[in-house]
């Protein structure tokens, strides 16, 4: 065979083998976890895990005592996914009307407490590497809801989730007999989404 033949083959067939090699590494890099944290480990690690509240970072954000792969850190912080309170003070924004009264809330429900988180196999990462969850209490209780319930939180839609419909009745109900942020002494909330608590 003259060497121009085997030459011209090896262009054509380089591409394809420097292809199948670097896919070969990425999966063997991704099956010994040298990349990013998958969604279905998530799912592993975090649904239906009975685990303790370590610290309540606001209404609708809380640290558990489990560490987080991920983001590299001791513990894990978890965003109540579904709803929004309103925002603490931060990066000299003052806080919003009933934000304290969200954040007494949650702390009063969970903090030291055991909960159980329930994820959307859909969302389990906002955009800021916080686990998104259903947080179920000890009485069984979804805090998520108890939020809703008493007027210091509204239904958010930002992630997909099965419970969308419910929390959306529950906050419509709070409207009506206004409570919490609804009693008519604020105006509509004005939430900070690109908050990373």
């Amino acid at each position: 065979m003259p060497a121009t033949t085997a030459a011209r083959r090896f262009r054509r067939w380089w591409p394809r083998l420097a292809f199948i090699v670097a896919l070969a590494a990425l999966v063997f890099a991704d099956q010994r976890g040298g990349l990013l944290v998958r969604q279905n480990d998530d799912l592993r690690i975090y649904h239906g895990r009975k685990i303790r509240v370590t610290q309540v970072i606001d209404g609708d954000t809380i640290d558990v005592d489990l560490p987080d792969a991920l983001r590299e850190r001791a513990f894990t912080r978890v965003r109540l996914i579904g709803v929004d309170c309103p925002e603490a003070a931060h990066a000299g924004n003052a806080a919003e009307l009933r934000a304290d009264v969200a954040t007494a809330l949650t702390r009063s429900l969970c903090e030291n407490a055991e909960v159980t988180l329930w994820m959307e196999a859909s969302q389990p990462r906002d955009i800021f590497g916080r686990v998104l969850a259903h947080v179920e209490l000890r009485d069984r209780r979804r805090l998520n809801e108890e939020l809703l319930r008493q007027g210091l939180a509204t239904a958010d839609d930002r992630w997909p989730h099965t419970l969308l419909m419910r929390y959306a009745q529950v906050e419509t109900a709070a409207r009506r007999t206004k409570v919490g942020i609804w009693d008519g002494s604020a105006n509509q909330l004005s939430p900070n989404r690109s908050n990373p608590k």
